[in-house]
């Protein structure tokens, strides 16, 4: 699942940096796969308990089925977005272990051993709405910053000159982004870790979130690339200025958002971002195509995942008797 993370939503950090040509793809991989494990490891704590036990009482649980229902969760998180990944479609990760952990909590209660009433709803729809925000925050945010960066700098002084500070402060803003994004989505991996080990309520070891961040370096050097291409270069065109305002205003929401313990989409995030960029200079100036395919993709996310969950929850649950 880690390194799903790193293949998939590297491209939330470093996209806008490869699409202007501020980095190339070997400096997004190192530099990206030393930010993000930084921020998992520093930041990962709060997002994890979300993840953990924010949605399926498993504290009514037994431990084994914790157990079974953590791997069902990772497994049928995993699957669909390898499957992302290889089409070269920005889904959610959060979106993916969320709906995974649903499933799990919708089969436990099919079974007996909670019911529906007992999982989290409103915690659920507290994380759907952040969803739903997310983009739109990262998208007004952008649009504001840029409309402001193109009246006041690039309508006034040398554009040339304007664009290389950006450049220079377009991989300051990789970094932010890479450290936001580990900080909040390790907990897609992580979490789910914690809560069949029994860390609830606990302080989750660092090294869960070590591995969660290794996890992730390995997805970034290897299939990082796919994603990467779809957003920095096929939504809209992106200078260096444009891929500064987007990528600060991405970090900005993301950041923040795991301060306040919530597992809001980075992909989403910087989706929107990008777009809001991209709209101030017209509508014709975003690839309505490609936008209308990743959102397609984000739409079947959750039902696709909570079906896996399910499936693959029950053959785990009859192929691993109870000790």
């Amino acid at each position: 699942m880690a390194w799903n993370i790193g293949a998939n939503d590297v491209a939330n950090a470093m996209a806008t940096s490869y699409g202007s040509r501020a980095l190339t793809l070997r400096q997004i991989v190192i530099i990206a796969g030393l930010l993000e494990f930084i921020g998992a490891v520093l930041f990962g704590q709060r997002v994890t308990h979300t993840i953990a036990k924010g949605i399926v009482p498993i504290e009514l649980l037994d431990q084994h089925l914790i157990t079974i229902g953590a791997l069902a969760s990772l497994i049928a998180a995993g699957l669909w977005i390898t499957i992302a990944t290889y089409l070269k479609l920005p889904v959610s990760t959060t979106h993916s272990i969320v709906g995974a952990v649903l499933g799990f909590g919708l089969a436990a209660a099919s079974q007996g051993y909670i019911s529906l009433t007992q999982i989290k709803w409103s915690t659920m729809v507290k994380i759907v709405l952040s969803w739903i925000i997310s983009p739109i925050a990262g998208g007004v945010l952008a649009f504001i910053l840029f409309t402001f960066v193109k009246v006041f700098l690039l309508e006034r002084f040398n554009v040339e000159k304007i664009e290389s500070i950006f450049k220079h402060l377009q991989v300051l803003t990789a970094c932010y982004v890479a450290f936001a994004h580990g900080s909040n989505d390790v907990a897609n991996a992580t979490g789910p870790i914690a809560a069949c080990l029994g860390y609830m309520g606990k302080e989750v070891p660092v090294w869960i979130l070590v591995i969660g961040g290794i996890g992730i370096v390995i997805g970034i050097a290897t299939w990082g690339y796919k994603v990467i291409e779809t957003i920095g270069e096929r939504i809209t065109g992106l200078t260096h200025s444009r891929g500064f305002v987007a990528q600060f205003s991405t970090a900005t929401t993301v950041l923040s958002a795991s301060y306040l313990g919530m597992p809001i989409s980075t992909t989403h995030t910087i989706v929107g971002s990008v777009i809001g960029v991209g709209l101030t200079g017209g509508l014709a100036s975003v690839d309505l195509k490609v936008v209308s395919r990743i959102i397609a993709s984000w739409l079947l996310t959750v039902p696709v995942v909570v079906g896996l969950a399910i499936a693959i929850y029950q053959f785990l649950y009859f192929a691993i008797p109870f000790t």
